[in-house]
């Protein structure tokens, strides 16, 4: 299944069809669209961190006292909405991108997620936030495809590796970020009801902000409002941000006219898929209905996410005189759905164990805390949480950037495998060494986020690499974002090991869901290996 670079169909043959040579200065363009970029992915890291943060007090808060025990279920179902909303936002704006241009594109995908996760702040019920979510996702998948294919493209070849290390450690400070944050308004949440009655808000209001259903001062609501924010960024990127001259050069081609808004039909099947699959784990249905229903959904998935760009495909190499129509398609599919599995892996890793570490401080913390007065308990479960984040997102901007940089020394494949069997074992080593939070605790999750999250610096190095300008933002964004999906049916399964199997216990639901490393391992060498040659024309 290996690919080689020369089965990717070129359009470098014509001379008419020659994309700008690279400079070898660095344009003023250049840096506006990096420091737009990594703005962007600092947000949606802080998006990421948010939800952890406030995933327990928020949903036992909408879902009551009658349905406090299905928290942890409910967890799961957010992830996984998320996951499948950042799928699908990932081909529908990745396909925008290659159609409209990568800045338009970016702009608005930015101003849906940020939109939409402050709505999250004011839901009345767990229906409710499910909706936001699920479209403020959207906005986040496309934000990421679009911002890595602009970077790439704009900066020359030999940044390639600092640049996806960058991006990775942007997102990552964004998740320290949103960590911080919460640890300050944990210590002064107490101050922040009189704060907030100050400044003349009804007293319903300021309650409402602060106060969770069950008399304890959370602020969860504040946080999730907070996240509208990266609203602001879209005015800098539609105002000074400069288009990609290789998606330009490809426009005034014709390479992008081949792109058809109803194909997009196909996604929107496709996207039911997988939410039809959240239903089926989210309601009591036997286990055969689930499995049969789950692989259906991945199907229906693949499917309509694919089509848009299977159609383009098809429609530009009729055309063409330069490529075989009969063979041009399937490299591209066949790398689509690689590149899916690979991020799949990373991210399956990611949602399924790790990020669940600040629930399971908070909880440790909980246990340990029960003679404790309310106030108490709620002021070091929040710390709890924002510090076990901020441990994490610490290791995580160390290692997507070390990550990228591996990339470029020990070749993408070998560095790949390092990062599954090293995050094997630091997710392992985490869950299963440590039985109260404690400095310890802190330590090994700081290692075990450093390692685990240093494929979103590879991810971004090695994607882009394996498509060709008119379809890069459709087909990376396809690539990172499927693997949501994977990562959404496996945090689903993580849920439901919680609660129906192993009573809550965090560590050995985990402990199983990180063995999804051991199948990295053997993906990356049906791959192509990319190091030292430059980004398909």
């Amino acid at each position: 299944m290996s690919t080689s670079a020369s089965e990717q169909p070129s359009r470098t043959g014509d001379p008419a069809l020659t994309p700008p040579a690279e400079s070898t200065s660095i344009p003023r363009g250049a840096w506006l669209a990096l420091t737009a970029a990594l703005l962007g992915w600092m947000f949606d890291g802080l998006e990421m961190g948010l939800f952890p943060l406030v995933a327990r007090p928020a949903l036992a808060d909408l879902l009551g006292e009658a349905r406090k025990d299905s928290v942890g279920l409910w967890i799961g179902i957010m992830y996984a909405v998320f996951l499948v909303g950042a799928a699908t936002g990932g081909v529908v704006f990745g396909w925008l991108g290659d159609r409209i241009g990568r800045v338009r594109a970016m702009t608005l995908s930015v101003l849906t997620y940020a939109v939409f996760m402050g709505l999250c702040g004011v839901a009345g019920s767990v229906e409710q936030m499910f909706a936001y979510r699920f479209i403020s996702s959207l906005g986040m998948g496309g934000e990421w495809s679009l911002g890595v294919a602009l970077v790439m493209e704009i900066w020359p070849n030999r940044s390639r590796a600092l640049m996806a290390g960058l991006i990775g450690a942007a997102s990552n400070v964004g998740f320290l970020s949103i960590g911080i944050v919460g640890l300050a308004l944990g210590k002064v949440i107490h101050l922040t009801h009189g704060w907030l009655s100050s400044t003349g808000l009804p007293e319903a209001w300021v309650n409402y902000l602060v106060i969770d259903s069950f008399g304890e001062p959370t602020g969860w609501r504040l946080l999730m409002i907070f996240g509208a924010a990266p609203a602001l960024l879209t005015f800098f990127i539609r105002i000074l941000v400069p288009e990609s001259e290789r998606w330009l050069h490809a426009k005034e081609q014709g390479a992008t006219q081949h792109w058809a808004v109803k194909d997009m039909l196909g996604v929107v099947i496709g996207a039911l898929g997988p939410l039809a699959m959240i239903y089926l784990w989210a309601n009591e249905f036997s286990m055969p209905v689930r499995i049969v229903g789950s692989l259906l959904g991945l199907t229906v998935a693949i499917i309509g996410y694919t089509y848009p760009v299977l159609r383009y495909l098809q429609r530009a190499e009729g055309e063409s005189k330069h490529a075989d129509p009969s063979h041009a398609w399937a490299p591209t599919i066949r790398r689509m759905l690689l590149g899916a599995c690979l991020s799949g892996v990373a991210l399956i890793g990611t949602w399924a164990s790790v990020q669940n570490a600040p629930s399971w401080a908070d909880k440790l913390v909980d246990s340990a805390m029960q003679d404790a007065s309310t106030e108490a308990r709620s002021a070091a479960r929040s710390e709890a949480r924002s510090y076990t984040q901020i441990a994490l997102a610490i290791g995580a901007i160390f290692g997507t950037v070390l990550a990228a940089l591996a990339g470029d020394w020990l070749g993408r494949r070998i560095t790949y495998t390092l990062l599954c069997i090293g995050s094997l074992l630091s997710v392992l080593a985490f869950f299963q060494l440590n039985e109260s939070y404690t400095v310890a605790f802190l330590v090994m999750a700081l290692i075990a986020g450093g390692i685990t999250a240093s494929f979103y610096g590879w991810l971004p190095l090695y994607l882009p690499e394996l498509f060709r300008t008119s379809v890069r933002a459709t087909g990376q964004g396809f690539s990172f974002n499927f693997g949501r999906i994977l990562a959404a049916v496996a945090a689903l399964q993580t849920g439901y090991l919680m609660t129906q199997v192993f009573d809550n216990d965090f560590p050995t639901a985990c402990s199983i869901m990180s063995l999804v490393y051991l199948v990295g391992v053997v993906i990356i060498w049906l791959a192509p290996e990319t190091l030292g040659k430059p980004l398909p024309e």
